[in-house]
């Protein structure tokens, strides 16, 4: 079993792709992340879409980290933390995500110069380094 898009993945159950996450499968990973994000067809798990989109995430998933940078806005699961949130939108919308940019925009503007500058150079360091120091 193979996946080929997220619309396809969106076919497949828990049960199904957790084997190809497992495997590393980004796109698995980052639906697991999703379904447990929204509590479709399980239990919603934010610390669970948490681990499965920080997976994708290091694979460059830019929708995976794009969530990780909404997770971060809003607090599900984690402290909220804007320059967190600005870091993953930075990376994602580096690695092209559509919106991510506009959203990484709307953080700043409640950031001080400081903080812009701290998720700036933290964006660069976790995507230097493939992703392994992400601003843990």
């Amino acid at each position: 079993m193979t996946l080929s898009s997220p619309v396809v993945a969106r076919d497949f159950t828990v049960a199904q792709l957790k084997p190809l996450a497992e495997d590393g499968s980004q796109l698995a990973q980052f639906e697991l992340g999703n379904m447990y994000e929204n509590g479709r067809g399980v239990l919603q798990d934010y610390a669970e879409a948490v681990r499965w989109y920080r997976l994708a995430a290091d694979q460059g998933n830019a929708n995976a980290q794009s969530n990780l940078g909404i997770i971060y806005e809003y607090g599900n699961s984690v402290l909220q933390d804007n320059v967190m949130a600005h870091m993953w939108y930075n990376i994602a919308s580096a690695n092209g995500h559509g919106k991510a940019a506009e959203w990484r925009d709307e953080r700043a503007g409640l950031m001080t110069a400081a903080a812009i500058e701290k998720a700036q150079a933290m964006a660069r360091e976790c995507m230097s380094s493939g992703y392994q120091n992400c601003g843990y």
